[in-house]
């Protein structure tokens, strides 16, 4: 994947190293170290420059970023994908219900990381999966992938900084008393597994679940979530320890009346451009086998 970035440097990062200015434009030291391996990698005035070279205000800046290499043990497989945005930098994919983020023992070949992998070598182009936010398999919707090292970088400081905004949609049984509220409670490890999650204030991790009700019908609630933390499982271990757990779900919930998969949708996310900084918002609805639990006739 071949990259340029060119940065005009303003006054106030006179006299700066360019390694020290790539810093404070998101690159990490990891980044630095690789792009310095990289054919013509930092250039002012059509010149190569070492990373040492003190910059001046007014100059302008190239970086070449180029990379060769694919991610390993991910087979390109051909499959549909729903891309809703793309640019030099990162693709959006509103993924669906089923489709595993990357290759495991028993899905190597069926996963979104095979069918972008099968994407871009179909344009010629290397591919390195990193992916911003990732979602479990069976809960659809946006999802975030860097097309390069740097905005790779920048994408999961922005997430660790909660700087990424994502707004879940789910679908849970009963009423709710509240219409909106918080549930501010520990989640860890059941103690005999290292997937299941539960509830626990001895020695979990803080987890804070913001949520609204959108629609009720036929004896469930349409909610809108906003996520304060990341645990896992969050979502689905907060509204099952509060009495009304997600429809669908394998592990907390399993009740397939109406879903065959826990009820999850990453319906909007919300970032800063990783490095044009403008302020990206994409919205994918919900999918057919949730929205036809509020369109049903039933009451």
């Amino acid at each position: 994947m071949n990259r340029t970035l060119t940065y005009t440097i303003p006054t106030e990062y006179d006299g700066f190293q360019i390694d020290k200015f790539l810093k404070v434009n998101g690159y990490s030291s990891a980044n630095i170290t690789a792009i310095k391996k990289m054919p013509n990698n930092v250039v002012i005035d059509s010149e190569w420059v070492h990373m040492n070279r003190k910059l001046k205000a007014g100059e302008v800046l190239t970086v070449n970023i180029s990379e060769e290499d694919s991610s390993e043990k991910i087979p390109a497989i051909e499959m549909p994908l729903d891309i809703v945005y793309e640019d030099e930098d990162i693709i959006v994919v509103n993924k669906p219900a089923g489709l595993p983020i990357h290759p495991s023992l028993n899905h190597y070949e069926d996963s979104l990381a095979n069918g972008l992998a099968y994407y871009f070598e179909s344009q010629g182009k290397p591919f390195i999966f990193r992916c911003a936010n990732r979602l479990d398999k069976n809960t659809s919707g946006l999802t975030v992938i860097a097309k390069h090292l740097v905005s790779g970088n920048i994408l999961s400081t922005m997430v660790k900084k909660r700087e990424f905004h994502r707004e879940y949609y789910a679908i849970v049984r009963g009423h709710l008393e509240q219409s909106e509220g918080t549930i501010d409670a520990p989640i860890g490890r059941v103690s005999d597994s290292i997937i299941t999650r539960q509830v626990d204030f001895e020695n979990g991790e803080r987890a804070v679940t913001h949520y609204k009700v959108m629609d009720e019908k036929n004896g469930h609630s349409l909610i809108s979530i906003h996520l304060e933390t990341g645990r896992t499982h969050q979502i689905r271990v907060h509204f099952k320890y509060i009495g009304h757990p997600l429809i669908g779900d394998h592990l907390y919930n399993p009740d397939y009346e109406y879903m065959q998969r826990q009820a999850l949708h990453s319906h909007r996310i919300q970032f800063e451009h990783p490095i044009t900084k403008k302020v990206m918002e994409f919205v994918a609805p919900l999918p057919d086998d949730m929205s036809t639990i509020f369109s049903s006739s039933e009451t």
